[in-house]
């Protein structure tokens, strides 16, 4: 296979996850070893490897990031993500990614979040072998490639990287840790669209104790979220639902009435294992913004 044609494949097969990853949040290890497209079936993960590097192409198609690893991948520069050579010869399994950094050719970065589990954030690219580090350095947004000095950013490409690192690794990552403890139901309405639900903070990120945590966030429905944010829909540190009194004294349509009133006093749906549920702390400390708004 050329490179032209290795690049029209690997955007088929971005452009499926892409849409699978849409409709289940998050994608098992069998979901990426029997991943099939137009009737061919392709193994976008590796068996026993944490970077996948087919036969048939010629440069890596996947990288894996386990936060529990031994390998210490990292952020870097605030751009990049590092990812760590495999042990053993600075050639080996390591020289198709060095192909993917020469032909310019996009790859996959897999999260882990679970065993099994994982979210995929795609495509990103290699824009540099750190051979003094034993690493190469991964860029998360096309952009960044062109950017002459990744690690030290001018202050307007930093802001720009800061933000693309939020929204391309750690809001996916937050997103498929929320949604899969909830099951990917609404915890509001019960909702199971995935493409329709948003993980939500309970404490905003950025402020103290906003951490991206399954317990600091809420499995919500775009309509819910929206209220939430808004402080239309509040919930107590004893998992109750509750729904700002200028809402339930107004006279509207269906959706005000049974998307919103009708939610007043119901149980909050939580995930079924105590590590997951809903920091009661952290509700006690946005109830009370609700409450102020009330």
């Amino acid at each position: 296979m050329d490179r032209a044609a290795e690049a029209i494949l690997r955007e088929e097969i971005f452009q499926h996850l892409k849409e699978l990853v849409g409709d289940t949040v998050v994608v098992t290890r069998q979901q990426l070893w029997d991943f099939n497209l137009k009737g061919e079936t392709y193994h976008l993960i590796d068996r026993n490897r944490g970077i996948r590097n087919p036969k048939d192409m010629l440069a890596t198609l996947s990288i894996l990031s386990d936060p529990k690893s031994k390998y210490p991948d990292e952020e870097v520069g605030g751009s990049l993500f590092a990812y760590a050579y495999r042990e053993g010869s600075v050639d080996g399994d390591n020289k198709k990614l060095r192909r993917a950094l020469e032909l310019e050719l996009p790859l996959i970065l897999l999260r882990k979040i679970a065993d099994g589990v994982f979210v995929p954030v795609l495509p990103v690219y290699v824009v540099a072998d750190d051979k003094p580090n034993h690493r190469f350095l991964i860029a998360l947004d096309e952009s960044l490639r062109s950017v002459a000095d990744p690690i030290n950013l001018q202050p307007l490409e930093r802001e720009y990287a800061q933000r693309v690192t939020k929204q391309r690794l750690h809001q996916p990552e937050f997103r498929g840790r929320v949604l899969r403890a909830y099951e990917c139901r609404c915890a509001v309405c019960h909702l199971r669209h995935a493409k329709l639900l948003d993980a939500a903070h309970i404490i905003a990120d950025g402020k103290p104790n906003g951490t991206p945590t399954v317990n600091n966030g809420l499995s919500l429905c775009k309509i819910h979220h929206a209220a939430y944010d808004e402080n239309f829909l509040g919930i107590t540190p004893g998992y109750e639902i509750r729904i700002n009194q200028s809402l339930l004294d107004e006279v509207d349509g269906p959706m005000l009435r049974y998307g919103l009133q009708q939610m007043h006093g119901r149980p909050l749906s939580t995930p079924s294992r105590a590590r997951d549920k809903p920091s009661a702390e952290r509700l006690a400390e946005r109830f009370a913004e609700f409450q102020a708004f009330s």
